[in-house]
């Protein structure tokens, strides 16, 4: 299946007034090398006091109404900048909760491609609190872009890093989904595509825990396995040798270590949806591998991956703040 090309791009902005949104600037120069759409999107998620409402003067609808036009307001300054260099931006704000299914569902609703946002700090039981980037990445169908560095892009290094032995039932055209999303975002970039497979070897007998020669011989033929099925991902892609990386090591470490040493400004990775009680004792390469980086992460699922959740927003949130009786 060939992948489509990416022509919109989804921006969430969560701080309308910050004064650096590397997540926008790094969108914008994607849509300028992809020709793409942008579309600079809020989601209104503050919760509204049911308190407030009895107030003279205070209605649901024009407190929806307020925040949506000062949302939107805000997003149109971000937009005037880059319609100046030629870009077409939309902006859209719109009440719904939590964020990550506010975005998820914006990006179906609009057709996007990517999803360009900004990575929050480093966490801590991600995978049991559920932050916004984490359930993101695990409910979005559309590939995610999560911005780590305010660096411009400049013929950056963007690193593919696939499992042709297709580990934790991942499915096989996945791989090819990383490199076609590599090759497209590297190429528009005028960057070169590196690809990374991390490789455990299979346990050693006990036998030969003593015997340096056979140990090392039972080491190379796995290796040998490993780089055949690894040089099998290629058979219909021309990329150098130079730049095939065939590590021995868990993926959560040696895909860090690899897009260090590549000097890579993206790093390419595919990640299935599991419940969050799998996730907390199998664990998720893209999720392991999240905080180790320090480039940006694209983070790419299987084609016939559906939207996680209701496709319907939300509306706003009530809360009161009334003393319980």
């Amino acid at each position: 299946m060939t992948m489509r090309p990416i022509r919109s791009i989804l921006v969430p902005v969560r701080n309308i007034s910050a004064r650096s949104l590397p997540a926008v600037n790094k969108a914008a120069q994607l849509a300028e090398a992809l020709n793409a759409k942008l579309e600079l999107f809020h989601d209104l998620n503050s919760p509204i006091t049911v308190d407030t409402l009895g107030r003279p003067g205070n209605t649901l609808r024009g407190i929806k109404a307020e925040a949506r036009r000062a949302a939107v307001e805000g997003l149109e300054r971000l937009a005037v900048p880059l319609r100046e260099r030629g870009l077409t931006v939309s902006t859209a704000a719109a009440w719904d909760y939590p964020a990550y299914e506010a975005i998820a569902r914006r990006a179906v609703a609009l057709g996007a491609d990517l999803i360009v946002a900004p990575r929050r700090d480093r966490h801590r039981l991600a995978a049991l609190l559920g932050y916004t980037d984490w359930e993101l990445l695990r409910l979005s169908p559309v590939p995610v872009l999560l911005v780590k560095t305010s660096q411009p892009y400049r013929r950056p290094t963007v690193l593919a890093a696939i499992d042709p032995t297709h580990a934790h039932a991942k499915p096989s055209e996945l791989d090819q989904r990383i490199l076609d999303y590599g090759t497209q975002v590297g190429r528009a970039l005028r960057g070169a595509l590196h690809v990374v497979h991390a490789y455990t070897p299979r346990p050693l007998p006990p036998t030969v825990t003593f015997d340096t020669k056979r140990r090392e011989s039972l080491l190379a033929d796995g290796e040998r396995e490993a780089r055949r099925i690894f040089d099998g991902a290629f058979v219909k892609r021309s990329i150098p040798t130079s730049r095939r990386h065939l590590v021995r090591g868990e993926p959560a470490t040696a895909i860090p270590a690899t897009a260090r040493k590549t000097g890579s400004a993206i790093v390419v990775i595919g990640a299935v949806s599991r419940s969050a009680l799998k996730r907390v004792f199998i664990g998720n390469t893209a999720e392991s591998v999240m905080d180790e980086l320090r480039c940006d992460l694209l983070v790419v699922k299987p084609a016939k991956f559906a939207l996680k959740g209701p496709r319907t927003r939300r509306g706003p949130l009530f809360i009161s703040t009334a003393p319980p009786l």
